[in-house]
C-alpha cells in the first residue's frame, strides 16, 4: 500500500470514529487531494462536508473533532490541520512523512503502481483491425498507439493481457482487392469502385499469379502480402499483436465441428430464444436490449451479415475464456455500438465486460508536409510516413495526449521541435537530466544514498517546499494508473508525466543535489531523484515512448 493510500485510510478512519462507524457510505465519499494553492497544506479533504447531513451538526464542528483525531493517530508526521472556509480540512504534513514515503518507494522498486487488479481478469485488447485492402494510415496509428498503451496499462496492474487483431479477410472488399490487383498486373486500371494507389501496382508484382483468372487466389495472397506489410510497420511502430484473427475462418467448418463459427452463434442465440424467422430471414432480438429495432442475421437470400460474424467473433472471444473485451473502434463504427452491445448481452455476457471503445479522427497541420508525405498512396497518409516524419516517440505521445473520444489535432513542426514547446521532448528531458544529476553524483553515493533513506533518516534542515511537491507527484502514479485503467484513459498518464517533469524542473531550479548539505538531506535528494527518474521512465514506457539517459 502506497503512503498516499495509508493517509487516505487514516482520513476515512477519523472520519468513520467521528461518525460513530454508522455512515459508511458517507465516509466513502471522503477525498484527499492536492490543492491547486500551496498555502492550503499539502492535501485537502472533504471529509467533514460529507458527514454534515448524516451527522445533524455543523461542517466546521465535525471539522474540528476529525482535526484532533488526525492529530491523535498520527502523530508525529503531522505537523497541523487547517479548517478552512465552510469545513474542509487542510492538511499539512512533517518532513517525516515525506522521508518515510519516499523510503516506501524505494522499497517497492520497479513494482511501485504495480498491481491492483481486485481481481485481475483476462483480457482481450483488439485494435487496428484495418481492412488489409490498403496501407495502415494515420487514424489506424492512433487505434494501434491507444490500444497498445491500454493494453500496457491492464498488464501493469496485473491483468493477463491478449493483443489481438481482427482480420477483415472475408466479404466483397477482398474481391474488389483482387480484381484491382489483376487489372494492374494486366496493365489495366483498376474498376471504377476497386483501389485506387501506388501500392496496388506493387501488390500485382509481389502476388504470383496476379494476371490469372483465379479471384479468390490473388485476394488471398493480396491480403497475406497486405497483412506482413501492416505487422512490419507496427512492430517498428512498436505495436505487437499476439493474435491475428481471421474473420473468413468464422464462415468456415470448425475443426470437429459440423458447422462454422457463425452457425454455432446462431445456435447459442436460438438456445436463449434471441432469434426468429421473418420473410425467410433469421433476425436478433436487439431490441430487447435496448436497440432502436431488431437486426438481420442471415438475410432470405441465405447470406450472412457483417452482424452475424460480429456476433460469431465475440463468442468466441468469451469461449476461449477472456472475461474482459475491449474493441477499439474507428469513428465510423459508432452508429455500431448500441446494437453490438445488444448482441453480446443476447449471447450471455454482461453489459460492463464489454467496452467498444471508439476513436475519434486525426488532423494532421502544416500542409507542405502533408503533401510531400503522401506520395505513396494518394491522399493518404500512412503510418510509415508519420513516423519517417516525426518518430516513433513524438507519434506515439501526440496520438495519446488527449482522450480517444477526443479529435487530435497533430501539427508535425511542433512534434519535430527540440524545446519546452514540444511536451515529449521536454518530459525526456527531464529524464535525460535526472539521469545526468545522478551520473555526476556517482553510483556509489547514489546507494549509500537509497540505503539511508527511511523515516528515520536526519535531514538536518526543513524540506524546500519544491522537493516536498515533486515527492507529492510521484505518491499519485499509482492512482493515476489505476484511473487510466479505470477509464480506459491512456491520456492521463501524458498529463502525469508533464506535470511531474515540470515538477522536477522546480525543484532542480531550487534545491542543490550534489553539493546539498547536510549529509542526510543529499541523500534525500538523491533518492528522490532516482524515484523520480524510474516513475517518468515507467510513465513514458506505458505510453510505448522511449526514456533516454543521454539528449
Amino acid at each position: 500500500m502506497s503512503a498516499l493510500t495509508e493517509l487516505h485510510d487514516s482520513v476515512r478512519t477519523a472520519a468513520a470514529a467521528v461518525a460513530g462507524g454508522a455512515e459508511g457510505a458517507a465516509v466513502e465519499k471522503a477525498t484527499l487531494e492536492r490543492p491547486k494553492q500551496a498555502d492550503h497544506g499539502d492535501f485537502a479533504t472533504n471529509a467533514a462536508m460529507v458527514l454534515t447531513k448524516a451527522l445533524k451538526r455543523p461542517p466546521r464542528e465535525i471539522a474540528a473533532d476529525l482535526a484532533q483525531r488526525l492529530q491523535d493517530d498520527l502523530g508525529a508526521v503531522l505537523d497541523r490541520v487547517d479548517i478552512a472556509g465552510p469545513g474542509f480540512l487542510n492538511v499539512v504534513l512533517a518532513d517525516a512523512w515525506f522521508t518515510g514515503a519516499l523510503g516506501s518507494v524505494l522499497e517497492a522498486g520497479d513494482g511501485f503502481g504495480a498491481g491492483g487488479a481486485d481481481p485481475p481478469r483476462k483480457v482481450n485488447v483488439e485494435f487496428v483491425s484495418a481492412n488489409p485492402t490498403g496501407p495502415l494510415h494515420v487514424g489506424h496509428t492512433r487505434n494501434a498507439a491507444y490500444g497498445d498503451a491500454l493494453a500496457r496499462i491492464f498488464e501493469m496492474r496485473g491483468h493477463q493481457v491478449s493483443r489481438e487483431f481482427y482480420v477483415n479477410d472475408y466479404g466483397s472488399q477482398i474481391v474488389k482487392l483482387a480484381t484491382s490487383v489483376q487489372a494492374r498486373a494486366r496493365g489495366q486500371e483498376p474498376p471504377e469502385d476497386g483501389y485506387q494507389g501506388d501500392y496496388v501496382t506493387e501488390l500485382a508484382r509481389q502476388v504470383d499469379g496476379a494476371d490469372g483468372e483465379d479471384l479468390d487466389a490473388i485476394g488471398a495472397a493480396a491480403v497475406q502480402v497486405m497483412l506482413r506489410s501492416a505487422a512490419e510497420s507496427l512492430e517498428r511502430f512498436g505495436v505487437h499483436h499476439d493474435i491475428w484473427f481471421s474473420e473468413r475462418s468464422l464462415h468456415e467448418p470448425a475443426e470437429g465441428a459440423t458447422g462454422s463459427a457463425v452457425d454455432h452463434a446462431f445456435d447459442v442465440l436460438a438456445e436463449q430464444g434471441r432469434t426468429y424467422e421473418q420473410d425467410g430471414a433469421l433476425w436478433l432480438r436487439t431490441t430487447e436490449f435496448g436497440d432502436d429495432k431488431d437486426r438481420v442475421l442471415r438475410r432470405s437470400s441465405g447470406e450472412h451479415t457483417y452482424f452475424a460474424s460480429d456476433i460469431a467473433y465475440h463468442q468466441n472471444k468469451l469461449e476461449r475464456g477472456f472475461e474482459v473485451l475491449c474493441d477499439v473502434w474507428g469513428a465510423d463504427h459508432h452508429g455500431y455500438v448500441p446494437r453490438m452491445h445488444a448482441a453480446f448481452r443476447a449471447l450471455g455476457g454482461a453489459a460492463e465486460d464489454l467496452d467498444l471503445l471508439i476513436m475519434q479522427f486525426v488532423n494532421l497541420k502544416n500542409g507542405d508536409d502533408l503533401t510531400s508525405m503522401s506520395k505513396r498512396a494518394g491522399t493518404l497518409v500512412t503510418l510509415d510516413d508519420l513516423v519517417g516524419a516525426i518518430g516513433v516517440d513524438a507519434a506515439r505521445w501526440f496520438l495519446l495526449a488527449r482522450s480517444h473520444d477526443t479529435r487530435v489535432d497533430l501539427d508535425l513542426a511542433v512534434a519535430r521541435e527540440q524545446s519546452s514547446e514540444n511536451p515529449v521532448y521536454y518530459v525526456q528531458y527531464a529524464h535525460a537530466r535526472i539521469a545526468s544529476v545522478l551520473r555526476d553524483v556517482g553510483p556509489e553515493r547514489v546507494a549509500s544514498a537509497l540505503a539511508e533513506v527511511d523515516s528515520s533518516v536526519a535531514l538536518g534542515t526543513a524540506l524546500h517546499a519544491s522537493e516536498r511537491d515533486l515527492l507529492k507527484l510521484v505518491l499519485e502514479f499509482p492512482d493515476v494508473l489505476a484511473e487510466a485503467e479505470e477509464r480506459r484513459a491512456p491520456h492521463r498518464l501524458t498529463t502525469y508525466a508533464l506535470e511531474l517533469a515540470q515538477a522536477f524542473s522546480a525543484f532542480y531550479r531550487d534545491c542543490r543535489v550534489k553539493d546539498a548539505e547536510p549529509a542526510g538531506l543529499k541523500s534525500y535528494r538523491i533518492a528522490l531523484c532516482v524515484v523520480t527518474r524510474r516513475t517518468l521512465a515507467r510513465a513514458l514506457g506505458l505510453l510505448g515512448v522511449s526514456a533516454p539517459d543521454q539528449m
